[in-house]
């Protein structure tokens, strides 16, 4: 399982709406407004690396207002109670 931070870049208009969106879309079990240079923040798991690939450029990137997407891959996990909830 491969776990990633997507950091998004969105029109301000659409924040809201894009927040709905993103934790609606499968593969994506968290998704955050945030403040700084990013404006959306979405937690995702994907089985491998090909279906990360699909998800942040098919499916996140693609939604109406996104202008500009960053992915952090996770390494590894040092909270394991934060991933029992997932």
């Amino acid at each position: 399982m491969v776990t990633a931070i997507v950091l998004i870049t969105a029109e301000p208009a659409r924040v809201a709406a894009l927040g709905q969106e993103l934790a609606d879309t499968e593969g994506v079990y968290a998704a955050y407004s945030v403040a700084g240079d990013e404006d959306l923040v979405a937690l995702v798991r994907a089985v491998g690396h090909e279906e990360l690939a699909e998800l942040v450029t098919s499916r996140i990137a693609k939604l109406s207002g996104i202008s500009r997407t960053r992915t952090l891959i996770a390494f590894r996990a040092y909270s394991s109670e934060d991933l029992a909830n997932i």
